[in-house]
């Protein structure tokens, strides 16, 4: 009778951890905008100059599944005639590759993501060449957090390039 109570324990906390592995991770998905900043435009007649932001501008759209997470967003304007922008990114941690038209070519950005408890991580490479004209990389962290069903929270860390310090952004975004 022993082994049958040593199995039965065994099943219980074996199906208390798939219960806790299999809980539902917060969903990204939606229209969002960013709220200005009273503050920043306090006497300047607009938001502060030089934040990059979360990167990828002020009306995003995105959309998640259980194995993706894709943020689109229109970086050029209607008179450009382009697409909008869109990324996407696995969700189980593999290398995603998104490739964009900027400049004088395509750069393709290599990402991963993790999860931090209730926050997504994405981690990306961007590739570029530096002012000798050799192959570089530079590291941006973007992390996904919700503060409330209307408020998205995206923190943005980008590395030093070519021995500068990072620097890191919050940008707040409201549900559209």
């Amino acid at each position: 009778m022993r082994p049958f109570k040593v199995l039965v324990v065994c099943a219980v906390v074996a199906w208390s951890a798939i219960g806790v592995a299999a809980q539902a991770r917060p969903d990204f998905a939606g229209r969002w905008t960013t709220d200005p900043d009273p503050a920043a435009q306090a006497g300047r007649g607009g938001p502060a100059r030089g934040d990059m932001g979360s990167g990828w501008g002020p009306t995003i759209t995105i959309s998640q599944d259980a194995t993706r997470l894709t943020v689109e967003y229109a970086f050029f304007s209607r008179g450009d005639m382009q697409p909008p922008l869109r990324f996407a990114y696995a969700l189980d941690g593999s290398e995603t590759k998104n490739t964009v038209m900027m400049g004088h070519g395509m750069q393709t950005q290599a990402s991963k993501t993790a999860w931090d408890g209730e926050k997504l991580v994405i981690t990306t490479q961007h590739a570029f060449r530096d002012p000798a004209g050799k192959p570089a990389t530079q590291q941006v962290t973007q992390t996904l957090s919700r503060e409330s069903p209307t408020s998205l929270i995206v923190e943005t860390t980008r590395a030093g390039v070519l021995g500068g310090p990072p620097t890191t952004t919050k940008t707040a975004y409201r549900r559209l």
